[in-house]
């Protein structure tokens, strides 16, 4: 293989034309200019200079030596310029949460995007468990979750707390225990975790959710208050899915005596070394949802 620092000297020579230039240029002696090349001349087994005391000129096979190297030169010097960047909103962040934060961030980290072209942002929606799976097998940068992550192999930092609501239709003014249980239940994949939660904290005679008829269920965020919309039952979400439902006035949030808050953890793989676009993008996280403070 041909050593890199013999071609850069042999390139340099031709570039400025002149040995003492040259050595100068390289931070060189004028001896160990000519040495290197006549190294090199020696390991191509070929001529590629004609000298004229400090002066030269090409021979053919040194002109295709020096057109190739230079090319070659430039071409490392690039690889090197990118493997050595590190900017902050260049390049790809994969992205994974539950989805009732998701309708709020999402937005936001599009907005950020579209002032930065060579941003490219993948987000996915998907449960806590499926989000540490991915954290683990590094299949995304980062992602966030309602409680913390279960394997040491990943940090979780809170980042907030968002209250459960529950959600009936629009003509529902008070609720009672047994207004809940006529009207039914509108469950989704958290539907049990979060109702239980609430009602627990509200209501005597609430000892589980299979007390509840189930009149509907939806494993879409977007979905879950359409059939509370259309008076078929009722539900408990998270406060970003309540307030990204775009028909509001046909439902009724209630106010509960005693609130209930989940919390939410940014995960990551532990000692895994994030890049500049994915620090920033996580910076942007913490400014939309509070760093450890409820979201309202």
């Amino acid at each position: 293989m041909i050593n890199p620092v013999w071609l850069k000297t042999f390139v340099t020579l031709v570039d400025v034309g002149h040995f003492t230039r040259a050595a100068d240029s390289l931070h060189m002696t004028q001896s160990g200019v000519s040495q290197q090349v006549k190294k090199l001349e020696e390991h191509l087994s070929v001529e590629l200079l004609m000298r004229e005391g400090k002066r030269f000129s090409l021979t053919d096979r040194g002109q295709t030596l020096y057109q190739e190297a230079k090319r070659l030169l430039e071409s490392l010097n690039n690889l090197e310029r990118k493997v050595m960047a590190d900017p902050a909103y260049e390049g790809v962040v994969s992205i994974m949460s539950p989805g009732s934060v998701g309708l709020n961030l999402y937005p936001q980290l599009l907005d950020l995007q579209r002032s930065h072209k060579e941003l490219i942002l993948e987000y996915r929606f998907a449960s806590n468990e499926d989000v540490e799976a991915a954290v683990l097998e590094d299949r995304i940068d980062f992602g966030l979750m309602t409680y913390p992550a279960k394997s040491l192999d990943v940090v979780s930092n809170q980042l907030a707390e968002e209250a459960l609501l529950l959600v009936t239709p629009a003509e529902f003014s008070e609720v009672t225990w047994q207004n809940l249980l006529s009207l039914g239940l509108v469950d989704h994949p958290d539907g049990k975790h979060h109702t239980s939660l609430l009602l627990s904290a509200n209501f005597e005679d609430f000892q589980h959710v299979g007390q509840i008829p189930k009149k509907a269920f939806s494993n879409q965020i977007s979905l879950i208050l359409e059939p509370v919309s259309r008076g078929i039952g009722f539900t408990v979400l998270p406060n970003y899915a309540v307030k990204a439902f775009a028909k509001q006035d046909l439902i009724r949030v209630h106010s509960m005596s005693n609130r209930v808050t989940e919390p939410l953890y940014l995960v990551q793989r532990k000692g895994r070394l994030q890049p500049n676009r994915v620090k920033h993008l996580m910076s942007e996280v913490y400014r939309s949802v509070g760093c450890k403070k409820e979201v309202s």
